[in-house]
């Protein structure tokens, strides 16, 4: 079981927030080439250019959040300055320096041992990353189809980006304000398939935060363990301490019976 425990500890691999940045990248890279080289309509681009700034949003604050948290500033900065750079908004060219970090990740991922065991072993951290992703990529395709299936019909209500975000918000939290809906048929399937999502996702946000708040931290129980683990070390020292004592003790008295016997065996002697 210890053995199991050690192998299960020393398992490299991406973190679950490297595995997340990595799928945020394909969507940003993927958007890219949308705005780049697609045939889109005006709302459609701006739609696709609110949705890339919000994921350099994302990119910047896990960029900050990293330097902040990394003991050698200067050598995280030296590695990961690309990072940087394609994480600001509003100039699409720079979002193409995220195969940098796509590859980074892959590379981790083919050299690694195991890529399942790490997440299990991380489940918070994998946890938050999944939602993250999750509700990034919700949001991005359901206001992107949205307003491209409703644009073009005459009793729709959707036709600008900010309607589409808005829609995908209210409907993806199963709120349903009602001020904007869909009135074709794949639309309605569309926002049928995002208010299953809505309810998973928020059963899982719930599932999450009742772990966070009433599950044992990680960081408590390990402390735990190692204190644990030090008062056994320390207790076992003192055993081995007093047993040393004891031997040495019934050395010394085997050792004075020997030096009575011999004297008494003398004594007889010297009586014959």
């Amino acid at each position: 079981m210890t053995q199991r425990r050690r192998l299960f500890d020393q398992l490299d691999g991406p973190k679950p927030f490297e595995l997340a940045m990595m799928i945020l990248s394909l969507i940003a890279v993927t958007i890219m080439l949308f705005l780049a080289f697609g045939d889109l309509s005006d709302q459609t681009h701006k739609l696709l250019f609110f949705i890339d700034t919000s994921i350099c949003l994302v990119f910047l604050g896990h960029f900050f959040y990293c330097l902040f948290r990394s003991k050698h500033k200067l050598q995280y900065l030296k590695h990961h300055w690309i990072d940087f750079v394609a994480s600001i908004p509003a100039i699409e060219p720079l979002r193409a320096a995220r195969i940098f970090q796509v590859l980074r990740v892959l590379r981790l991922i083919r050299t690694s041992r195991s890529l399942l065991l790490p997440l299990l072993k991380q489940k918070k951290e994998a946890t938050f990353a999944s939602l993250l992703v999750a509700i990034v990529a919700i949001l991005s395709l359901s206001s992107v189809l949205i307003l491209i299936v409703e644009s073009g019909v005459d009793s729709a209500n959707i036709h600008t980006a900010e309607q589409a975000i808005w829609w995908a918000l209210v409907t993806i939290s199963t709120v349903g304000y009602g001020d904007y809906y869909p009135v074709t048929t794949v639309g309605h399937i569309i926002g049928g398939l995002v208010i299953i999502s809505g309810v998973s996702f928020f059963g899982v946000v719930s599932g999450y935060m009742a772990s966070v708040f009433v599950a044992p931290d990680e960081d408590e129980i390990k402390e735990t363990q190692r204190e644990h683990r030090e008062q056994i070390k320390f207790e076992l020292q003192q055993a081995l301490a007093r047993m040393e004592a004891n031997q040495k003790q019934m050395e010394q008295n085997q050792q004075l019976l020997l030096n009575e016997v011999k004297k008494l065996s003398q004594q007889i002697n010297d009586k014959k």
